[in-house]
């Protein structure tokens, strides 16, 4: 369906508006949020639901827009479990939303991406965390120390009139200024249904908050950065700040600098995560207390690794976390397998492959040997579904994994981690 087929009005309206809004950005949005999918918000629509009268609601969208009378609805608050026994939350906005913060994602990003710093790596396109990672491998080698920085609650605390005043340096469109305020001051919904006023912060979840979380960063950290300490390399995904120093002495000093300039920004360093760390390897034999730090799902410490003429030594290297390994564990027992005996093996491997697939791309880029265990306890829960799927297998466990290793021969791609 063509875009101008959505919007079958009057031309003469459009002309009406306070701010002039092209439709086709509104489609365009529209189509990106359907791509990404994601779960319903306060008012409980899905995309589907939202799609039964597309062009109703995408022209009453831009309507509302166009005219300056939009007003964001409250998101709605989901607690999401962390790796270190804490809550992460999400902000859900609606559909009409997300397509809303879309079409001003679509406007400023264009404007501040050129801007910002090349070691930002966070939601940008063309960058990744695995980039991040990467280069944070490669920097580990040449400094001997690293910086673990870790912002307390960043996305809780960021000022909303600084954010303001950021924005407005990068864009003088009035719309997106007023929206953007909007969308920072829009009130939230918690699980038991209780409306709680946002003072400050960006919601997780929401589409427009990674680029304004960087605009953030960028004006906080990664340009003061560059003119206090030119030579100075780091890396940064969102708030996961990573940065390389020579010296102890020198880590220390430019931490409390960080400490310093972070604070006028109304943000502060968590006092446990955020630590000095001494890349350890072969060759970096002090003792210190802190040789290891993990950054984006990866533990950096040294560990045994071989050269391409496959000679040994000890390398600060990044492997998979334990956390992560940790969480991968949980995942799969969360599968539960052995309740869904009525699928085939084939529709079973459909369904995990995505995830297994997933993790194998992420964490096996390095030291793809300790996604061993994860890939083991896949094998056994696949087992355990055949014992008790076939009768013939009932409580032979070893019988099990032999009829799968006959199954492995015969179709070596069927599951993610055979391959």
């Amino acid at each position: 369906m063509q875009s101008c087929q959505l919007f079958k009005k009057e031309e003469h309206i459009a002309e009406a508006k306070s701010y002039q809004i092209p439709k086709q950005l509104v489609w365009e949005a529209y189509r990106r949020v359907k791509k990404n999918g994601g779960v319903a918000g306060i008012d409980s629509e899905s995309i589907s639901k939202f799609e039964e009268h597309l062009k109703d609601n995408l022209y009453k969208l831009w309507n509302r827009m166009s005219s300056g009378s939009y007003i964001p609805p409250p998101v709605r608050l989901c607690d999401i479990p962390k790796g270190d026994g804490g809550k992460r939350v999400l902000g859900i906005p609606t559909v009409s939303d997300r397509i809303a913060q879309t079409v001003g994602k679509l406007i400023l990003e264009p404007k501040v991406e050129p801007h910002f710093h090349p070691d930002s790596y966070g939601y940008r396109p063309g960058k990744s965390a695995m980039n991040a990672v990467g280069m944070a491998r490669q920097r580990s080698w040449k400094y001997n120390w690293v910086i673990d920085v870790d912002i307390k609650g960043f996305f809780d605390n960021i000022d909303h009139q600084m954010m303001m005043d950021i924005v407005r340096k990068h864009t003088t469109e009035k719309w997106l200024q007023m929206y953007i305020e909007r969308w920072l001051k829009a009130p939230a919904v918690d699980c038991e249904g209780r409306e709680v006023e946002r003072t400050k912060g960006t919601p997780q979840g929401g589409v427009i908050s990674p680029l304004l979380a960087n605009l953030f960063l960028d004006e906080a950290f990664d340009r003061w950065m560059g003119e206090k300490f030119p030579t100075l390399k780091f890396e940064r995904y969102a708030d996961d700040i990573v940065v390389h120093c020579s010296t102890e002495k020198q880590a220390r000093y430019v931490l409390l600098c960080i400490q310093s300039r972070l604070a006028q920004y109304r943000l502060e360093l968590h006092p446990e995560k955020t630590k000095v760390v001494y890349c350890k390897d072969a060759n970096r034999t002090e003792n210190h207390d802190l040789t290891k730090f993990v950054f984006l799902g990866y533990e950096f410490r040294a560990r045994q690794c071989r050269t391409g003429k496959g000679e040994f030594f000890v390398g600060f290297t990044p492997a998979v976390s334990p956390r992560a390994k940790k969480s991968m564990s949980q995942a799969i027992r969360e599968w539960n397998l052995t309740g869904q005996t009525t699928v085939t093996l084939k529709a079973l491997a459909k369904r995990i492959n995505p995830v297994v697939r997933g993790w194998m791309n992420y964490y096996g880029v390095y030291c793809r040997s300790e996604l061993s265990s994860m890939q083991r306890q896949v094998e056994l829960a696949i087992a355990k579904w055949a014992m008790r799927k076939y009768k013939k297998l009932h409580r032979r466990c070893v019988a099990s994994i032999k009829m799968l290793a006959g199954v492995r021969q015969r179709e070596p791609k069927l599951f993610a981690h055979w391959a």
